[in-house]
């Protein structure tokens, strides 16, 4: 079961070229408001036309430029869930669900049973919670036997809790559906929980298509490993002598275990890498205090670095939190080496 998408689109002045192929599972596709996330899902789900290109689905063509087929979104056998969700508000539980099926008459109650909503059949869209009807969306989703789910910022407009509870609910359903599924996030969170395989969208262009795992590990560029949660960089800069500075960090020395490959022009490091330390060992950054930001189970302190005045940021759970450091450590194995 595989999704196959190679597509470019214009609109105004932003452009979409995305190509990429899944594999069955979750794969996620993370980046920033604007970056062409819920076009490309609209694209394969056939609500948006792309100017050219080809879309398959387990080698049936939904879409193909040069050979002018395009199948309307009812024929494609794929299912959408929107951000909103999109019931129908004049209807109850059990007849947006029941619109969704290919078969008329089938009976709805394994999906009731499945999504836990069992004695809301008569109810209508605004007498539920914002969890309940999401589930109501997904069941309606099912209800169509689709060959491949399409998910929306599915927890978008849902508190913390409910967000988590329901992320663990899906991830459920989604393992045993066993189908192909493209999630869109702006959350690296999210990504990394429910995503085994993970495509990061800028602009419109892939900067970094693999294993959810690996490049949260390694992300190669700059921008990706913003969007996985990185906060600190510095340029490197090669010297004569074959050493590495960090010239944003008041040119500090990078040595091994570290090895950087030829091609890395920046360095990174996790704000939750950095450890306390009472003197200067090491790759190690003397710091001064700027703020301390309120978090009720981390502390979370932004350090000017040296002279250089490089913004550092150090996050410490509260409980091994010791007070405010001079110095910063890092062990050289949590480097994140990057290029532009």
């Amino acid at each position: 079961m595989s999704l196959e998408v190679s597509i470019k689109k214009k609109l105004g002045s932003f452009s979409l070229e995305v190509d990429f192929s899944t594999d069955s599972g979750t794969m996620g596709i993370l980046g920033a408001s604007g970056c062409g996330k819920s076009m490309t899902l609209k694209c394969i789900a056939g609500i948006e036309t792309p100017d050219e290109g080809r879309i398959l689905m387990n080698h049936r063509v939904l879409y193909d430029s040069k050979a002018k087929k395009n199948l309307p979104p009812q024929q494609r056998q794929i299912g959408y869930l929107f951000q909103n969700y999109a019931l129908f508000p004049h209807m109850t539980v059990a007849e947006n669900i029941a619109c969704g099926q290919r078969t008329k008459g089938e009976s709805i109650l394994p999906l009731l049973e499945k999504l836990q909503l069992e004695g809301l059949e008569n109810r209508y869209p605004a007498q539920l919670s914002g969890g309940q009807q999401q589930r109501v969306a997904l069941a309606r989703m099912l209800a169509s036997q689709p060959q491949a789910l399409l998910l929306d910022e599915p927890f978008s407009a849902l508190d913390a809790y409910l967000k988590e509870q329901l992320q663990l609910e899906l991830l459920t359903l989604l393992e045993e559906w066993g189908k192909d599924t493209l999630l869109v996030t702006h959350s690296r969170e999210e990504a990394y929980r429910l995503c085994q395989r993970l495509l990061i969208l800028e602009q419109g262009r892939p900067l970094a298509m693999g294993e959810t795992a690996k490049i949260f590990q390694n992300p190669v560029r700059i921008q990706a490993a913003r969007l996985t949660g990185c906060r600190n960089f510095s340029r490197l800069q090669r010297m004569e002598d074959g050493t590495l500075q960090a010239v944003d960090w008041a040119n500090l020395k990078i040595f091994p275990p570290a090895s950087p490959p030829d091609w890395a022009t920046h360095v990174g490091v996790r704000s939750h890498s950095f450890q306390a330390t009472p003197i200067s060992q090491g790759i190690c950054f003397p710091v001064q205090p700027l703020q301390r930001l309120e978090s009720p189970f981390e502390e979370i302190l932004v350090f000017a670095s040296g002279e250089s005045g490089e913004v550092l940021w150090w996050e410490v759970p509260k409980k091994d939190f010791q007070g405010v450091p001079e110095f910063l450590w890092v062990d050289p194995r949590e480097l994140l080496f990057l290029r532009e």
